[in-house]
C-alpha cells in the first residue's frame, strides 16, 4: 500500500502552506497519528500527521517551500513496496495533482437566524462545536476536516462573536440562542463539544435536555477561577502591541500566535457592537455549571493560563488553553474514542 502524505486544509481560508521542517527522518517507520513534519500558514502553525502506518519513503516537500493544500508533502509504503513504485506515485501524483482552490471552494458559512455556522459532513451523528470567549468557529479549524469524516458537523459563532448578531441582550441568553439554533437544524440531541465558556454554555444546553454527550475543552464554570486579566485584557486591547501578549495566553507555545491572527481579532474587536457585547457577555455569562446527566469527557492542557487544569480531566502535556488547536490531533483521537465507547446515541 502507498499512502500520501498531503498539504492538509486548515480552515476556509487556506490554499497552501509553509513547510518549516521535517520531524523524522526519511526512512523511518511511523504510525497513524504520528507528527511527521510542521506547517506554517496565514492564521496559525501545526503539525502533519502520518495518515497510515508503515515507513516514510519519500519526503518530497522541501523546507522553505510553499506547496497548496492537497500538494504532495511525502509518501508512506511498506518497506517492501520497490522504490520504482514510489518514483511512479510521485510522478502520476504530480503530473496530474490540480490544486484544490481552483476546483473547489468546499464548504462555506452560512446564517441560521442570527447566528452564523458551518457545516461539514454527510453522514453520522451530528456533533455541535462552540466556540470560548472572543473566539468564532475557525478555532475548530483542525477540528472540523477529523470530525466530519464519520459526523455530521456544525460549528457556529456565539452572539456577539464572529459573523453572528453583536446583540446579546442582557447577556445570559447565549444557551437559549444556542438552543434555538438547534431547533432549526432540527438537531435534538447532537454532541456537544465546548471550549472554555462554551463549555459552558455546552452544559446549559445539555441541562435543559438538549445533548446526547458533553466534550469540555478547559471549561469555565466547573470550580476554577477565570483569569480576569485575559478576559479584560482582551476587551481593552485595541493595537497589535496590546492584544498579542493576551492572545499568547491562550497557549504554551506562544509562537503560535501569528501576526495574521493578531490582524483577523483586531479587524473582529473593531466591528461596531463588539466591546459593548463582550463586556455585557464578560459581566453575565461566567456563572456555575449546571449538573447534567449525559457521558462527559473534560480535556485539559496541563500549561493552561487562562483557567487551572482540574487533576481529574484528561491533560494534554505541552498545552495551552487550546488545546484543540495546540494538540490537535491528540484531541481528536480522544473525542472519537469518546464518542464510539461512552457516548454512543
Amino acid at each position: 500500500m502507498i499512502a500520501k502524505l498531503g498539504m492538509p486544509k486548515w480552515g476556509l481560508s487556506m490554499t497552501e502552506g509553509r513547510l518549516l521542517d521535517w520531524l523524522v527522518e526519511e526512512g523511518a517507520e511511523v504510525s497513524s497519528g504520528d507528527e511527521l513534519c510542521e506547517v506554517e500558514t496565514e492564521k496559525i502553525t501545526g503539525a502533519v500527521e502520518a495518515t497510515a502506518s508503515g515507513v516514510l519513503r519519500r519526503r518530497v516537500g522541501e523546507v522553505g517551500s510553499v506547496i497548496p493544500v492537497g500538494g504532495l508533502l511525502g509518501v508512506i509504503a511498506d518497506a517492501a513496496v520497490p522504490d520504482e513504485e514510489i518514483d511512479a506515485f510521485v510522478a502520476e501524483f504530480e503530473a496530474n495533482f490540480v490544486p484544490e482552490a481552483e476546483e473547489d471552494e468546499g464548504a462555506q458559512p452560512e446564517m441560521a437566524g442570527p447566528l452564523r455556522y458551518l457545516r461539514q459532513g454527510d453522514d453520522g451523528d451530528p456533533i455541535v462545536l462552540i466556540h470560548g470567549f472572543g473566539g468564532d468557529l475557525n478555532n475548530w479549524l483542525f477540528a472540523m476536516p477529523a470530525l466530519a469524516e464519520d459526523h455530521r458537523v456544525f460549528a457556529l459563532d456565539l452572539p456577539g462573536h464572529g459573523g453572528s448578531s453583536k446583540a446579546v441582550g442582557d447577556g445570559t441568553g447565549l444557551a437559549a440562542a444556542v438552543v434555538e439554533f438547534l431547533d432549526s437544524q432540527g438537531l435534538e440531541k447532537p454532541h456537544l463539544i465546548g471550549h472554555s465558556l462554551g463549555a459552558l454554555i455546552a452544559a446549559q444546553v445539555a441541562a435543559r435536555g438538549r445533548a446526547a454527550s458533553l466534550t469540555l475543552i478547559a471549561p469555565a464554570g466547573f470550580g476554577r477561577p477565570v483569569n480576569r486579566e485575559y478576559i479584560d485584557g482582551f476587551i481593552a486591547a485595541e493595537s497589535r502591541r496590546e492584544l498579542k501578549p493576551v492572545l499568547q495566553l491562550l497557549f504554551a507555545d506562544e509562537s503560535l500566535v501569528t501576526r495574521s491572527l493578531v490582524d483577523d481579532v483586531l479587524k473582529y474587536k473593531r466591528i461596531d457592537g463588539v466591546k459593548e457585547a463582550l463586556e455585557t457577555i464578560a459581566g453575565a455569562a461566567f456563572v456555575d455549571a449546571p449538573d447534567v446527566d449525559v457521558p462527559v469527557l473534560t480535556i485539559w492542557g496541563a500549561e493552561d493560563r487562562i483557567i487551572p487544569p482540574d487533576p481529574d480531566a484528561q491533560l494534554i502535556e505541552g498545552a495551552g488553553h487550546s488545546p484543540h488547536m495546540e494538540a490537535a490531533g491528540e484531541v481528536n483521537r480522544m473525542i472519537e474514542r469518546f464518542l464510539t465507547t461512552k457516548a454512543v446515541s
